[in-house]
């Protein structure tokens, strides 16, 4: 059975990128009864910063390691188990500083794996993590989709270029911008928000 995987990253109970990308997420599933949802709080149940025995360990061939490297990248493995699962990707983050969370930061440095979501040609790293799409919730509360601030936006281009180095270059945006200049603004980028929601979820 295919699965939604759900990313959500903001420590803020009451986020928005949180709140469009489960919705997302749920109405992508209405449209695919069969699907599953898996969803990581990223934020509620951090993951561990890699270190030198998680680094010691994915360069070592899996039939070679000792039980404490593999305990070492036990997470990491059940990560990438989950991603390669998916079909589908709902990826809910907040612009910090102009970029991610450093809790979806971490998820990113334990499913990037060489041997297991991409692999290195003769030709230049491959993506194995293929046939999935993607979907990218962004609250901020300014506005960085386009505009004078659209070159601070790191998030996007950065969520691009790692999920296309992994083989998943099929990925759309929702944005859910303007979010601090005031009540009425913030109704409508909700609005907006959910409104291109729909519409992705009905073309999914």
């Amino acid at each position: 059975m295919s699965s939604i995987l759900l990313l959500t990253s903001s420590p803020r109970s009451d986020s928005y990128s949180t709140k469009i990308a489960t919705e997302l997420a749920d109405k992508i599933k209405a449209q695919n009864p069969g699907k599953t949802i898996v969803h990581r709080n990223l934020a509620g149940a951090p993951l561990p910063h890699i270190d030198e025995f998680f680094t010691a360990a994915i360069r070592t061939p899996a039939d070679a390691r000792t039980a404490e490297q593999n305990e070492a990248i036990k997470i990491s493995e059940a990560l990438v188990d989950e991603l390669l699962a998916a079909d589908t990707i709902v990826i809910g983050t907040g612009l910090i500083n102009f970029n991610i969370y450093s809790s979806l930061k971490s998820w990113i440095d334990n499913i990037a794996r060489a041997g297991r979501t991409f692999t290195y040609t003769e030709t230049g790293p491959k993506g194995l993590a293929t046939g999935k799409k993607a979907y990218i919730v962004l609250a901020s509360g300014g506005v960085y989709s386009d505009g004078p601030a659209a070159p601070l936006n790191h998030a996007v281009p950065y969520l691009k270029s790692v999920l296309g180095f992994l083989g998943i270059t099929e990925v759309e945006t929702v944005y859910v911008e303007g979010l601090a200049f005031g009540p009425e603004a913030a109704e409508k980028a909700i609005g907006a928000a959910q409104a291109r929601a729909s519409e992705l979820a009905l073309a999914a």
